[in-house]
């Protein structure tokens, strides 16, 4: 893990519990530490995902897979072609 991916796994570790996520924060600096996160944690660089199997993923963080996914895409940390057919991590 490199000493940036560290730090932000210590700067969000308050907002985990028995590693589920307990809140998504609304502050915009402090969601996209979490979304980096979740993103470097969750998702394997050059590999494409089904909408299920990132699904499955975010789920076993936090129950609102939905959310999580489409602020993932907005902030543009996974990519997804326009028919939503699949997604990756962004480069």
């Amino acid at each position: 893990m490199s000493d940036n991916a560290t730090a932000g796994a210590r700067g969000v570790a308050g907002l985990f519990s028995g590693g589920r996520l307990t809140v998504i924060p609304r502050r915009p600096a402090r969601r996209e530490q979490l979304l980096v996160h979740l993103t470097e944690t969750l998702f394997e660089r050059d590999r494409a995902y089904t909408e299920r199997e990132v699904n499955d993923a975010l789920r076993a963080v936090h129950d609102d897979c939905a959310a999580l996914r489409r602020y993932l895409v907005v902030a543009g940390l996974l990519e997804r072609p326009r028919d939503g057919s699949s997604y990756r991590r962004a480069r």
